[in-house]
């Protein structure tokens, strides 16, 4: 019981009452002992009784008969059965309600909120959604192999890109400036914005060292991917081949991609497989762009947009190392 009082991790009522017992072997009277511990005297007397009679398990509380369960296991059966089937004529989604109303015409009366505490002791959520996208690409492991392949053991005199684009940036400001957090107060943002234009960046990331190679411009279209092909033969060094990642975005397997590839013998293009784009490093990228830069960012044109976007990129530079990474068949994340 000493050691219940000083643990961290008990119970601050099972430490309350080890200490009426221990303060009531010193010889304290109940009243003393209710001024230190914080209870009536009267309840001090009834623990000390307790575990006169029953030792420690007297310390532990009565379980309470309470009110009968008014719902029996048929009922909540039934209910688990109507909420994992469609709902009824032409309602898509389940409601609180619409439960109810369909319990009701199974002869179990029930009000919504009743119903709702069910669910929730069940871990039942239907007003919920959750989305996932399955790959059926046939060549699914051959091309993640592929992928893990140049990013566990890459090939001798050669640099792995991981690009994408990343489309849609949205350049937008409030109406009214936001207020800065102060003390007591988060950061205020008007809910009104004005839209002044879209932008996309195409994104290398450099695997093996961590620094991106970017470039905004206006769309994703083929003659951009050519271009940027073009800045990352430049931005590598001589003799070195080009091994590029890249998702299945139409603008990557043109006839101006191959022709651009006939003329750069040393630039390879590998796909990820379909629905797979989470194999591609850059996101990771893309994900920590999002959360430092747009998501909370104010930008009056579309260029300015860019040059936050790229100042950003040559700030992440300064420091960038590549991410610490091994396939496991779940999406990557950031730590």
């Amino acid at each position: 019981m000493e050691a219940w009082t000083r643990a961290g991790t008990v119970e601050a009522r099972v430490a309350q009452r080890a200490r009426i017992v221990l303060l009531a072997a010193d010889g304290v009277s109940n009243r003393e002992i209710a001024a230190r511990v914080g209870l009536h005297y009267n309840q001090v007397g009834t623990w000390r009784s307790r575990y006169a009679e029953f030792g420690l398990a007297g310390l532990d509380d009565i379980e309470r008969p309470g009110r009968p369960p008014v719902y029996d296991h048929n009922d909540v059966l039934l209910l688990v059965k109507l909420v994992t089937e469609p709902p009824p004529d032409s309602a898509t989604r389940w409601t609180m309600e619409l439960l109810a109303q369909a319990m009701a015409e199974h002869g179990v009366p029930i009000s919504p909120s009743q119903a709702w505490r069910i669910c929730a002791g069940l871990d039942l959520k239907p007003w919920q959604t959750e989305s996932w996208m399955t790959s059926h690409d046939p060549d699914f492991w051959e091309k993640a192999g592929d992928v893990c392949g140049l990013y566990l053991n890459p090939p001798e005199n050669a640099v792995v890109w991981s690009v994408d684009e990343k489309s849609g940036m949205q350049a937008k400001s409030r109406i009214n400036p936001t207020k800065p957090a102060i003390p007591g107060k988060r950061v205020r943002r008007e809910f009104e914005y004005r839209r002044n234009g879209t932008a996309v960046l195409f994104a290398a990331l450099n695997v093996h060292e961590g620094d991106v190679a970017g470039w905004v411009t206006d769309s994703t279209r083929s003659e951009n991917f050519v271009e940027f092909l073009t800045d990352l033969v430049r931005y590598t060094p001589n003799g070195l081949e080009l091994h590029c990642i890249v998702d299945n975005l139409s603008a990557h397997g043109t006839p101006l991609v191959e022709n651009f590839l006939d003329e750069h013998p040393h630039v390879y293009l590998h796909n990820t497989p379909t629905h797979a784009s989470w194999l591609n490093q850059v996101e990771l990228f893309f994900s920590i762009l999002q959360r430092r830069v747009l998501r909370s960012g104010e930008f009056a044109s579309t260029d300015e947009l860019a040059d936050r976007v790229i100042a950003f990129i040559k700030d992440y530079n300064r420091k960038a190392k590549p991410f610490r990474w091994t396939y496991d068949g779940r999406p990557l994340k950031v730590a």
